[in-house]
């Protein structure tokens, strides 16, 4: 497998900051260093990201490679984007749970996320695949991996398959600190070896539940909502966003 995604992310600067501390980063998903060799032709990447499972039944079926051969190939890219100087950011698969294998030990996720850093990671992305996990499982979980990281090296990834989603994001950042949520507009996405698993938590619900808490984002909600439209139109599918439903009805 050596496939390239490509996604947008925004990074919040200063809060101080003229243009409200607001910029685009474009970064590319890569499991190996052929993923990467077909990300430098691209170009314009301005970071790269690298994936890999605690379950070792997900890691053979997502990345065709066991946990440790996962952290081996990552050695590799991690040596070629310190070389380049690109910012590497690391994500893992089924930290609440897994498909295969079931439950999965927060010491599990803990010693994964150490071994990233270790690559030279400046953020790892802790992601709930199945979206098993519920607050509770979420906050243990968390307080495990905090012992081999900081708080600001760490960001959370939730799928909403059982409607945990906006729950566990509100502890991970009330009762934990946490200042970096992966989302996708319109709650697009998913995996293909998570079967029944939903995409991810849409942008849309995340900033509505962050502007009720009272938090500023910088992000206008009503144009959100409409590129969500937009997109969920032209892949002739109906939007997954809670929020985006309910005020387009409203509108009328």
């Amino acid at each position: 497998m050596s496939e390239i995604v490509t996604t947008w992310k925004k990074k919040q600067k200063d809060d101080d900051d003229d243009d409200d501390g607001r910029e685009i980063i474009l970064s590319s998903l890569v499991p190996n260093v052929k993923g990467l060799e077909k990300a430098c032709e691209v170009g314009a990447m301005d970071e790269v990201a690298i994936f890999g499972s605690v379950s070792e039944t997900f890691s053979k079926k997502n990345i065709n490679c066991s946990v440790q051969e996962s952290i081996t190939r990552f050695h590799n890219v991690s040596k070629i984007t310190q070389e380049k100087n690109i910012p590497l950011r690391g994500y893992i698969s089924c930290v609440l749970g897994c498909p295969y294998e079931g439950n999965i030990k927060p010491s599990s996720v803990a010693k994964y996320a150490e071994q990233l850093l270790e690559l030279g990671c400046h953020e790892i992305s802790l992601g709930d695949t199945i979206g098993v996990g519920t607050p509770k499982a979420t906050v243990e979980m968390l307080r495990e991996v905090k012992t081999v990281a900081d708080t600001k090296q760490i960001a959370v990834h939730f799928h909403d398959t059982y409607g945990q989603a906006l729950a566990n994001i509100y502890a991970s950042i009330t009762e934990e600190g946490i200042s970096v949520v992966d989302s996708s507009v319109a709650g697009l996405g998913g995996c293909p070896y998570a079967k029944g698993a939903s995409g991810n938590v849409a942008t849309e619900d995340v900033i509505y539940m962050l502007h009720g808490m009272g938090m500023h984002t910088g992000i206008d909600l009503d144009q959100l909502i409409e590129a969500g439209l937009y997109i969920s139109n032209v892949l002739g599918r109906p939007t997954r966003s809670k929020v985006a439903l309910a005020l387009s009805t409203k509108k009328g």
